[in-house]
């Protein structure tokens, strides 16, 4: 079909355009959050599917699991309580670079506010928290949170959306302090239900105590949006840079709403 080929196509280019000389580590959810919601009672599904071709071989930490060749699974179920609130349970999974599979590496809940908009409203905010538990495998702390603003504006043509977030580890043995991990997404209407653009995602350190432009992780992914036989699909390849901890990420998200 037309927006399969396009699809194939703009995601052909974002890879040339991203081939250059970096990586920080992948998480289970590589998403900037946007103005979608649930409507009032209905379900949804996301499922994020994470591979990384190239990264770290080494674990960061005592029990860590290195990133390399490492797929990730993670379904997100959903539920519309308001029109502006909207809850989440994230359930991820992961298979290891020797295809071991680990059916669970925790699990997190999460709500997600948007502010009243009149028809016709191009900028909007919101905020989503997040709480949830993480296996060893994944973090040095086992419990978390996360406060994500998010800013943006959308029009016929064009997306853009920002998400200043701060990332919190609970665990008992390591810092509390807020890290800073800034994400934004700018998207274009290229073609009938296909958008393409770029995502960035950051990790610029603890909030307190700045750290050097060496230190911090960036990545940025060449991004489409498409729907395909009425299923919202994310797809998007990225390259990490200065200290990022994987050099190449690719990953996907196929959100399917339910009535």
């Amino acid at each position: 079909m037309p927006v399969a080929r396009a699809a194939c196509s703009c995601a052909f280019a974002a890879a040339i355009m991203l081939a250059s000389p970096g990586a920080r580590a992948a998480p289970d959810e590589i998403q900037v959050y946007t103005d979608e919601m649930d409507d009032p009672g209905q379900f949804g599904v996301e499922l994020h599917l994470n591979y990384v071709p190239k990264g770290e071989k080494t674990p960061p930490y005592p029990g860590a699991m290195p990133s390399n060749h490492v797929t990730q699974l993670t379904p997100e179920f959903s539920y519309g309580i308001t029109k502006s609130l909207e809850a989440g349970l994230y359930l991820p999974a992961a298979i290891s670079s020797d295809g071991t599979l680990y059916g669970t590496n925790g699990a997190r809940v999460r709500l997600k506010f948007l502010a009243p908009r009149d028809d016709g409203d191009r900028f909007f905010w919101g905020l989503n928290t997040e709480f949830g538990y993480f296996s060893r495998r994944v973090s040095e702390s086992r419990w978390g949170m996360e406060l994500r603003p998010i800013i943006g504006y959308r029009s016929s043509d064009w997306l853009f959306s920002f998400n200043p977030i701060l990332e919190i580890d609970l665990g008992p043995d390591v810092s509390r302090e807020p890290r800073f991990a800034p994400a934004l997404k700018l998207s274009r209407t290229v073609g009938h239900r296909l958008q393409a653009g770029f995502e960035y995602y950051g990790d610029f350190g603890p909030i307190h105590h700045r750290i050097g432009a060496s230190e911090r992780a960036h990545a940025l992914y060449g991004a489409l949006d498409a729907e395909i036989a009425g299923v919202d699909v994310n797809f998007g390849i990225g390259r990490g840079y200065v200290n990022a901890g994987d050099i190449w990420v690719v990953k996907a998200i196929i959100s399917l709403p339910f009535n």
